[in-house]
């Protein structure tokens, strides 16, 4: 039996939100909330998945009816890795001016049973561990600071990995529901366990409008609006942080011009609050030309950007595969969703943490540069990861 959509303008009983124990695939922004149950196809991408992510469009032209189906994706940052996107058996969609309606698809795939709500279990104990010893991180910045200042590259980003241990499976529902409450002008996500609330909108596209959203630049926030906001005019006031932000810019900026008719960046950085820190940040926005090029091409094109990579990229990532001692996975990669339109957005897969039964990996990066401090770096990873942190141990 051939697959068929269909568009209800009223959701069915209970769609307020996911329950726990949902087998969930969600993005949600302050334009749109979308998230879907169960899985009617999953589209598996060959490596890399870079150069074969038009796969994803195929199998959504291939499905019949009268409305677009959805594909969720959490890319990993390895451009050469495989991937796969869950196309559910029903997304539900709402928009910031009130609209609201579900898309179904029938026919073909497996039945969906959606599971009795539930509580999820209750943790009682809990080990938090850095997979990599903190004077072995610092010495890695260390390292890479100084073949900047040789002269071998401009920045690098680099992560650390944190391993959070429990007495009971976590819950991606639940944790998605609490991110998204705590979170409201974030990126929130969750695709085949992999959950967060990124601030940094990789790219979207609309029709023929296209924006992204870059940042790089981070100071801390304290809670105390007066010493915030001093930080604030100090981040924008810092030169290291300034030049950082613009190589994104300039990236995106080059980038996206290869299918606009304009590409337009706001004139300076705003500071954006992101839970614990606040980072520098510039809306980039275009026009599309014809042909119009489908979200998955603009992704495939951007990532990584030089926040989450470096600059040059090839250069960046050597380093960063030579003084990384732990893989990445999806943390840092495009997550997001598609539909059969090419239309769609993607977050930077930043503040977020991947779900494997009671096990949780999290990632905290930053950029190294020439001005680099190693145990600077290493309290705003702290910083970085500290709202994560906090609501994997509410649950």
């Amino acid at each position: 039996m051939s697959e068929l959509t269909a568009r209800l303008d009223t959701g069915p009983a209970g769609s307020d939100g996911p329950s726990p124990g949902d087998h969930l695939s969600a993005f949600a922004s302050p334009r749109r909330e979308l998230w879907g149950l169960g899985c009617a196809r999953r589209v598996d991408v060959p490596a890399p998945w870079q150069e074969n992510l038009a796969i994803v469009g195929d199998v959504l032209d291939g499905i019949g009816g009268d409305t677009d189906p959805i594909a969720f994706g959490a890319l990993p940052f390895d451009r050469n890795a495989a991937a796969s996107f869950v196309i559910p058996r029903t997304t539900h969609v709402r928009t910031a001016d009130g609209d609201r309606w579900h898309v179904a698809i029938s026919g073909g795939g497996t039945e969906e049973v959606r599971p009795e709500p539930r509580q999820p279990p209750t943790a009682g104990e809990m080990t938090v561990r850095s997979v990599q010893p903190a004077g072995e991180w610092t010495d890695a910045v260390a390292a890479a600071r100084d073949r900047i200042r040789a002269g071998e590259l401009v920045k690098v980003v680099l992560s650390r990995e944190i391993e959070v241990s429990s007495d009971a499976d976590f819950d991606a529902a639940t944790l998605w529901s609490r991110l998204r409450e705590v979170n409201p002008s974030a990126l929130c996500f969750a695709v085949d366990g992999f959950v967060g609330a990124s601030p940094e909108l990789l790219v979207s596209r609309m029709g023929d409008t296209v924006r992204a959203h870059p940042m790089a630049g981070t100071t801390r926030r304290t809670g105390h609006p007066e010493l915030d906001q001093r930080r604030a005019g100090e981040l924008l006031a810092s030169e290291k942080n300034r030049i950082e932000h613009q190589i994104t810019i300039d990236a995106l900026h080059d980038a996206l011009l290869n299918w606009c008719s304009y590409v337009d960046a706001e004139p300076a950085p705003s500071v954006v609050p992101a839970g614990p820190v606040q980072h520098l940040a510039t809306l980039v926005e275009g026009h599309l030309s014809s042909p119009r090029p489908s979200v998955l091409e603009l992704v495939a094109a951007l990532h990584p950007t030089p926040a989450v990579g470096g600059h040059p990229t090839d250069a960046a990532l050597a380093l960063q595969e030579e003084l990384e001692k732990t893989e990445r996975g999806r943390y840092a990669g495009p997550v997001g969703w598609v539909d059969r339109r090419g239309n769609g957005a993607f977050a930077v897969g930043i503040r977020s943490v991947s779900l494997e039964g009671p096990v949780a990996r999290l990632h905290a990066g930053v950029g190294v540069v020439a001005d680099s401090e190693p145990k600077a770096e290493l309290a705003e990873t702290r910083a970085k990861a500290q709202a994560m942190l906090a609501n994997l141990v509410r649950i």
